[in-house]
């Protein structure tokens, strides 16, 4: 069985999971990925002591969020309470508000160059770095350290490059397709498991197996990106759609969704390319022929939009 992790490795949380996750699978041998996930988008590029981040009503606004009916201060107790009782000692606390889109960088070269095994070291350390020994896992120079401590070396090079960043991005972006709105989420083939669930929660979870729904990574990728653009997200549908516009540009349904795309991005000379290409293409699509006819208008082109939507209308009623 393949378990992914979808977690930020700087949530008190993912830690938890971690240890709760390990106990509902014993030695079973199953297979753990981690996939990146930011609970702070906008923690700061130089890392700062987190008292002074505690200051900034901001960020205690999204503290109390998280933790409703408590302080922050209170809910800083409760973690540590439960993270001791997780094995995981009792000098815990970071230290300091760190972006960590490196160290899922570093996570994920670890996975491309060891597999598993070698990342979920990697996992295990950095987040001991950053709860436990009070380092800036922000700092190129602290992560140097752990993915030699992990056995992976090359890692320390690699951060001094952008190896590793286009797929991060792309899996976060892939995350919020798939509705990942929780550090940590389990997820296993199409189920999903919210949050740093008890162990026996996680056992009867994992229990059920992977009922996931075998289909084409294309056509994954697609829906993919049909999600982004239902969250109001074009330019990230745009990313996920990059790899079939250059190896599937014939096929229709990309090409539907990417003039979707082009369109709410507002990118409109685009999409009149490529919505004028497949109205010629198909001319009996009522859907192109109206996001041709709604584009040519947005352009100013209300002459030329005025057939279109006149014909998607006639062809398909909803659209008048």
């Amino acid at each position: 069985m393949r378990i992914e992790i979808w977690a930020d490795v700087v949530c008190a949380w993912a830690f938890i999971g971690k240890r709760r996750l390990e106990k509902a699978l014993g030695d079973s041998g199953a297979e753990v990925v981690w996939r990146p996930f930011r609970i702070d988008p906008s923690a700061p590029d130089q890392a700062v002591p987190v008292e002074e981040a505690w200051r900034d009503p901001m960020v205690d606004a999204a503290l109390r969020e998280c933790a409703p009916g408590l302080t922050p201060a209170e809910n800083r107790v409760r973690i540590s309470r439960i993270a001791a009782d997780e094995g995981l000692g009792s000098r815990w606390g970071a230290a300091w508000r760190a972006g960590s889109h490196d160290a899922h960088r570093l996570l994920h070269l670890a996975r491309v160059d060891g597999g598993a095994a070698l990342q979920n070291e990697v996992a295990e350390r950095v987040m001991t770095a950053h709860f436990i020994d009070g380092d800036d896992i922000s700092d190129r120079r602290c992560l140097r350290d752990v993915a030699i401590r992990s056995g992976f070396a090359e890692g320390a090079a690699l951060l001094d490059t952008d190896a590793g960043d286009r797929e991060v991005r792309e899996l976060l972006l892939i995350g919020k397709a798939r509705g990942i709105a929780t550090s940590p989420t389990i997820v296993v083939g199409d189920r999903a498991l919210a949050g740093a669930q008890p162990p026996e929660v996680i056992a009867g979870f994992l229990a059920g197996g992977d009922r996931g729904r075998e289909m084409p990574e294309e056509v994954r990728r697609l829906r993919w990106a049909e999600s982004l653009l239902d969250r109001r997200d074009p330019l990230g549908a745009l990313v996920l759609l990059k790899p079939l516009l250059d190896g599937h540009a014939d096929d229709l349904n990309v090409r539907r969704v990417a003039a979707r795309a082009y369109f709410h991005s507002a990118q409109l000379a685009r999409a009149r390319g490529l919505l004028e290409r497949l109205v010629a293409d198909a001319p009996d699509d009522a859907y192109a022929r109206l996001m041709l006819g709604r584009t040519l208008r947005r352009l100013g082109e209300g002459d030329r939009a005025a057939p279109h939507l006149k014909m998607a209308a006639a062809m398909t009623p909803e659209f008048a």
